[in-house]
């Protein structure tokens, strides 16, 4: 009789184990924690097309949710620095006169959702790598300085803007192996401001006093500030690592 109650009591143990093995391994494939780093690069009144040649380092920690193998959401935060100068890359004679320029800050707090086109996510999966695209909605902080001329900035230089911003993109994910993935990415981030680089959406004019060099004669310039009907955008490129929390093993008893 005992030992019919030992084999009993170890089939009806096997299930409650099975089934939680099966529950804690959903749960620990779900979840991914990593970083990366990269170039960020502004685009607005100073620079109206990407220029790597003014582009600043950015940063980011981020953790996500795998719904299944193809949908995932992520919510990271991400900072950086952006930065544009007219006498860099002038767009034209008149923005070479205004010579303004700007530099500073981002911090961005964001939650996206990831879409991958190649199912790589699982084990036994053909594919080692996807293709992916990401969008999402966030909030950006920036801590800025900015003046119109090439002296040193003052503490009157020093301003701060803060604006929601729409981040989509994508890349390319690769499976280093069951835990750990490399991506690289590029991503969009239009802002809802046009003062990011000090130069806002309200039309406005600078006298600029210059001497003749023919003449001698005194010469006023008058320089627009901006473009009213576009907004500032900035854009994050790197490579970033995660890490895939890994199956809980069950054992039979």
């Amino acid at each position: 009789m005992k030992k019919v109650n030992r084999t009993l009591f170890k089939k009806l143990a096997f299930f409650p184990a099975l089934y939680l093995g099966l529950v804690f391994s959903g749960i620990a494939q779900k979840y991914e924690i990593g970083g990366g780093i990269g170039g960020a690069v502004y685009s607005g009144d100073i620079i109206r097309k990407v220029d790597v040649g003014q582009a600043g380092i950015q940063g980011t920690l981020f953790g996500k949710r795998n719904f299944d193998n193809v949908w995932s959401l992520r919510v990271g935060l991400s900072t950086g620095i952006l930065q544009g100068d007219d006498e860099l890359g002038p767009l034209d004679l008149v923005n070479q006169s205004r010579d303004a320029r700007f530099k500073g800050g981002v911090i961005e707090a964001s939650a996206v959702m990831e879409f991958n086109f190649l199912d790589f996510l699982r084990n036994d999966s053909e594919f080692i790598f996807s293709p992916y695209a990401f969008f999402g909605v966030g909030y950006s902080y920036f801590l800025m300085k900015g003046r119109y001329s090439a002296e040193r900035f003052t503490p009157a230089d020093y301003y701060q803007v803060s604006s929601p911003v729409i981040p989509f993109g994508g890349g390319v994910k690769y499976r280093l192996n069951d835990r750990w993935t490399l991506a690289a990415e590029l991503g969009f981030r239009p802002t809802f401001t046009d003062y990011l680089d000090k130069i806002d959406s309200n039309v406005g004019v600078i006298p600029i006093q210059q001497t003749d060099p023919i003449t001698g004669k005194e010469l006023t310039h008058i320089v627009n500030f901006g473009n009213p009907y576009t907004k500032d955008w900035y854009y994050f490129l790197g490579l970033s690592v995660s890490y895939t929390f890994a199956n809980v093993k069950c054992f039979a008893y």
